[in-house]
């Protein structure tokens, strides 16, 4: 059932629907019933309690039940909201823009994907030459009335011939892989399933590619958790079934894999990564001489090794291997003991993100104060100058062979839309290759980049962007959005919701909390496992900043996150319910006592800590888990809770069982309701149709919750506070 259907059957449904005057009084809401179970687990001497468990069946006739009428009261809800369909016609008008990536050269052909506004999915596009006839290679599009197939991945052939892509239906991590004729537009007899978390990487020849997967799971492949990745080889022409294992470790079920074949096409490389770490073992094999042992580079994953290029046995690589922040070496692969590596860009106080080879020239993207900062170095590490980018923003790409003498790179910002630049490496000058024509003007609106104090002194940043004149008043409502995991940095990008947001008069903030990779690993791992509240305090910390600076109060405060994220909000609401007056809570992370038993949740270990395994992990998560520290007779802020019946990579029923829990100890009139969307997973992929139906119910939910009087576009939205 689609989620308008839904809205529709609302009104059908007295015994479910909430009056106006009744919200507006506060009247506590009826819930659907959820029952409890019996359900007792020991934890290293310590009972706890499942209730709930029964939801973790999600194809239960019972649990589709409660989510329809869950999605019932949610729509019925929201349907009362004044502005809510002035919100999506401005969020329709803000989306509407062309976007492109940047182009990578393959041979003679330019590939890049675009979206010419409204469609659902990016079409994938090529061209001969730089300012050649853009052809359609693939138009996901058409691929379902719904727009729910993505996607995934591409990978194409050295001269542009061919294209492997994935596939992904209903934004399930699992994929398909098809081969493409680039001229013709028709695809090949190959199909590969069972994939999974993988790449594409073609031989030099173009005669196959190396791909990852698993074994064919059981009937529940949404639900199982994923273990034994391998490596496997793809001859063109073949079935499936004839692909060769290049690569697994029987050894170890939670090894991740990964293979890339260098530029020249003699080495394969062969990456593991334990879980969730950014760290990985690697060892190269000699594509020429098969014969030869491998070389091993690193014997295992003690920290991120990232080949760059090679020039025949001399290969460059980024690492952070005695360098936290990240350097650049250069190995003799005729002797590739650490011992003889030189470093070619030694570790600066920069978290070096990414680096690249283009034009002999080592591009160096360093994060600094999560913001980019590029740097270009000859070969030998010699640095040729700093480019001077636009604004604080995001500059990514600059891909290309060690050949190339131009490279592309996208710039975007909280309040600048993806743009595209060409930079020619022989003068290293930059130019606008692709620029969007905006709806809004972002002279109208300021970024500024502040620094707070964390509960235990750690300096902490945040950007901030809202409209100029801002009145420190304390009255303005304001989005509080964090994420604080797995080395992931949240860096300033442009989003048409939070321009929406903007507009409407709203302050949207986003701090760099501990557990990312703002400032290299130290600062990622002073966030995780037994040091996981120092993300929690530092969110907590931002919020108290905002409220003691005079940008907002408690009851205009609102706090978001996704995955992670939701984790994130969960923990925070639960922990200081009297700091917040509204919370968006997606795809999160709830029972944290259980996360590693469903789909790829193991690999979160590394992060998270084992809680069924390690007696200190337990005793740290069982503390934080936002599923078991709910407690009856507290009052919680205002909660939305989003989920996806599709998602394979948080499974749904943490958020099932986190929203049934917190409706049953919900003390006061406080809203606790759950969006379930249909046919999507954990983001990747989502149609833009449903992207935007989602951003405009968490703005309504907000507009109401804490009371805003918004004016957009000319268009008075007031009155939707139910005041």
């Amino acid at each position: 059932m689609t989620l308008m259907k839904i809205a529709a059957a609302a009104l059908l449904s007295a015994d479910m629907t909430m009056n106006a005057s009744a919200a507006e009084k506060g009247t506590l809401l009826n819930y659907p019933k959820a029952h409890t179970v019996e359900q007792v687990d020991d934890y290293f001497g310590t009972k706890v309690h499942d209730p709930y468990r029964w939801m973790e069946n999600v194809d239960s006739p019972e649990v589709k039940s409660w989510v329809e009428e869950e999605n019932t009261l949610t729509q019925s809800w929201l349907n009362q909201v004044p502005g809510r369909e002035a919100m999506h016609r401005r969020m329709m008008e803000l989306v509407n823009f062309e976007r492109y990536t940047a182009p990578v050269r393959k041979g003679a052909r330019y590939f890049y994907s675009h979206n010419k506004g409204l469609q659902n999915q990016n079409v994938l596009y090529w061209q001969e030459g730089l300012n050649g006839e853009p052809k359609v290679l693939l138009d996901p599009n058409t691929m379902s009335a719904d727009g729910t197939v993505a996607l995934s991945g591409m990978s194409v052939t050295d001269d542009g011939r061919l294209a492997a892509y994935s596939i992904a239906d209903a934004g399930s991590d699992w994929v398909k892989w098809y081969v493409r004729d680039v001229a013709t537009g028709k695809d090949l007899t190959d199909v590969i399933e069972w994939s999974k978390f993988s790449s594409a990487s073609w031989l030099k020849d173009g005669s196959g590619f190396f791909y990852e997967g698993y074994d064919k799971p059981g009937a529940d492949a949404l639900k199982a958790a994923n273990y034994y990745h391998k490596i496997f080889f793809h001859k063109l022409g073949t079935p499936q079934s004839d692909d060769k294992l290049i690569f697994d470790r029987p050894d170890d079920k939670e090894m991740n894999l990964g293979a890339a074949v260098t530029d020249d096409g003699r080495y394969l490389l062969i990456f593991e990564s334990k879980g969730a770490s950014p760290d990985n073992a690697l060892v190269i094999k000699d594509l020429m001489h098969p014969e030869v042992p491998v070389i091993t580079i690193a014997a295992t994953p003690d920290a991120h090794y990232s080949p760059i290029d090679n020039d025949g046995t001399t290969l460059w690589m980024h690492t952070t291997k005695d360098a936290p922040n990240g350097r650049v070496v250069a190995v003799d692969l005729n002797h590739p003991d650490r011992a003889n590596w030189k470093t070619v860009i030694a570790e600066t106080k920069n978290s070096l993100d990414s680096v690249t080879m283009v034009n002999d020239t080592l591009i160096a993207n360093y994060l600094a104060d999560a913001q980019s900062m590029v740097e270009l170095h000859t070969r030998d590490g010699r640095l040729l100058e700093r480019l001077v980018l636009p604004a604080i923003g995001t500059a990514v790409g600059f891909v290309g062979k060690r050949t190339d003498n131009e490279t592309f790179f996208q710039f975007t910002n909280f309040t600048t839309p993806p743009t595209i630049y060409r930079l020619d490496m022989k003068t290293r000058t930059e130019t606008i290759y692709r620029q969007p024509k905006l709806k809004f003007d972002p002279n109208e609106y300021e970024t500024t980049q502040v620094f707070y104090t964390g509960k235990d002194g750690t300096r902490v940043p945040m950007f901030m962007s809202h409209k100029k004149g801002l009145k420190l008043d304390g009255t303005a409502p304001t989005l509080l959005y964090g994420y604080g995991g797995f080395n992931l940095s949240l860096q300033p990008e442009f989003s048409a919701a939070n321009l929406l947001w903007m507009e409407m008069g709203g302050v949207y903030t986003q701090p760099s909390l501990r557990g990312g990779g703002e400032y290299g690993e130290a600062w990622h791992l002073a966030g995780t496992k037994l040091n996981k509240q120092n993300v929690f305090d530092d969110f907590i910390a931002a919020a108290e900043w905002l409220i003691a600076n005079k940008y907002t109060s408690t009851p205009k405060l609102a706090i978001s996150g996704g995955s992670n994220g939701g984790l994130l909000v969960g923990a925070c609401e639960i922990q200081r319910p009297d700091l917040f007056g509204a919370a968006l809570a997606a795809v999160g992370v709830m029972d944290m006592l259980r996360f590693d038993k469903f789909t790829i949740g193991w690999a979160w270990k590394t992060d998270y800590g084992a809680p069924s395994e390690n007696e200190a992990e337990f005793r740290a998560i069982y503390k934080y888990s936002p599923l078991q520290n709910l407690k009856p007779g507290v009052e919680y802020p205002p909660t939305l809770i989003t989920t996806a019946d599709h998602d394979d990579r948080v499974f749904p029923a943490h958020s099932f069982k986190f929203a049934a829990a917190m409706q049953a100890v919900q003390a006061g009139p406080n809203p606790v309701l759950i969006r379930v969307e249909t046919r999507a997973g954990h983001g990747g992929g989502m149609p833009l149709s449903k992207r935007v139906e989602l951003a405009v119910d968490q703005f309504a939910f907000l507009v109401k919750e804490l009371k805003m009087h918004p004016v957009l576009r000319d268009q008075s939205l007031s009155g939707t506070s139910g005041e």
